[in-house]
């Protein structure tokens, strides 16, 4: 047990000698680092660190974000999560392919009913086709009453199935949401 003790001031006196210690500290220390990596630099200097949460799933794992000048440069791991500590599943580590990947979707497509082909269409009219169809759904399928005679006010004519990458924020206010509008058919993928 004693020589476990003074095994780390072994190794000071070895690498105190003139020759024994210089052999002792190639490729140690300050000794493993080329010039040119020295000179290099950190690969993150001058960007801006922006702590953030992955979007892929609802386990929530850190992120930092690094951007110049407003442009993403780079997503890792943070390390001071208590959740990932660092690290990002496969899908994690790509998530900055949301964002700058080159065959990503920026416009709306639509296919009509019947059609063969996918059209463009403008974001705020796709809200508004939306906004009707989930109108005329809930008017089309509401029932006042139930078949005991129950008085019920719902809505039978849409759901809502929610996905594993909705956070708890999400879940909350889409739940007020559809339950506003009526809705009782309202489930998360993670449960089923």
């Amino acid at each position: 047990m004693g020589d476990e003790h003074n095994r780390p001031r072994l190794f000071e006196r070895l690498r105190g000698l003139p020759v024994v210690g210089k052999a002792w500290d190639w490729g140690m220390g300050p000794h493993a680092v080329s010039k040119q990596t020295r000179e290099a630099g950190a690969r993150i200097a001058g960007l801006k660190a922006t702590e953030s949460i992955c979007p892929y799933c609802a386990v929530g794992c850190g992120q930092i974000v690094y951007t110049r000048d407003g442009e993403l440069v780079d997503i890792e791991g943070n390390p001071n999560s208590p959740i990932n500590q660092g690290t990002l599943c496969p899908k994690g580590s790509a998530s900055r392919q949301l964002i700058q990947q080159p065959g990503r979707l920026t416009k709306v497509k639509y296919r009509r009913p019947g059609g063969t082909e996918w059209e463009e269409i403008e974001l705020e009219q796709a809200m508004d086709m939306i906004a009707e169809r989930v109108i005329a759904a809930r008017e089309n399928g509401w029932e006042e009453r139930d078949e005991q005679g129950w008085r019920v006010d719902r809505t039978l004519g849409f759901a809502h199935l929610g996905g594993a990458t909705l956070d708890n924020e999400e879940n909350y206010l889409i739940k007020k949401a559809f339950t506003a509008m009526g809705a009782i058919q309202i489930e998360n993928q993670a449960r089923i």
